[in-house]
């Protein structure tokens, strides 16, 4: 299996120079079914459209196949994070505080796993979070396994398109 943090550092850049800022990178599947998943983001939208996802895929698409750094095939797929995005680094449960999300962890804390609440902020490395059923709970960054916004209406709102030209047009075949 590939190092994701070997991998992170030739494709960061990368996504870096386009403009882009990395969210996750991740390796799943096996077999005939490996995917190379790649989410980045432009900083001062929070979103990816689709052209610079194709931008990004064949910038990457020919660095990979240059450097090979997987052993195995695999599909490469690049994507925005979209709305109930996963939370990947320390300044995302800062970015959305006040939103609700769900998080596991690694080990127990306060004889739990997974929590789901609300997003209360970050101390040093802490994420502050009000579970909705352990209330107020200290989660340590390194601790987290997993963590990915819960797609409410108050996300929704706070996500809206870049653009929704053309959402609400279509054609018909006569």
């Amino acid at each position: 299996m590939a190092d994701i943090a070997a991998l992170t550092a030739l494709i960061e850049p990368e996504a870096k120079a386009l403009g882009f800022d990395l969210v996750r990178i991740k390796l799943f599947g096996s077999g005939d079914d490996r995917t190379l998943q790649i989410m980045a983001e432009r900083p001062e939208t929070k979103q990816l459209v689709i052209e610079d996802c194709a931008t990004l895929s064949r910038r990457l698409s020919d660095l990979l196949d240059e450097v090979d750094p997987i052993e195995e095939a695999y599909r490469l797929e690049v994507s925005s994070p979209g709305i109930d995005r996963p939370l990947t680094r320390l300044h995302d449960f800062v970015e959305w505080g006040g939103f609700e999300a769900r998080i596991t962890v690694t080990e127990a804390i306060e004889g739990r796993k997974t929590f789901k609440g609300i997003l209360g902020g970050v101390e040093g490395e802490d994420i502050q979070f009000r579970d909705t059923k352990a209330g107020d709970v200290v989660i340590p960054f390194g601790l987290i396994d997993g963590a990915k916004l819960v797609l409410t209406d108050a996300l929704i709102s706070a996500t809206m398109p870049l653009s929704s030209d053309g959402a609400d047009e279509f054609e018909t075949e006569e």
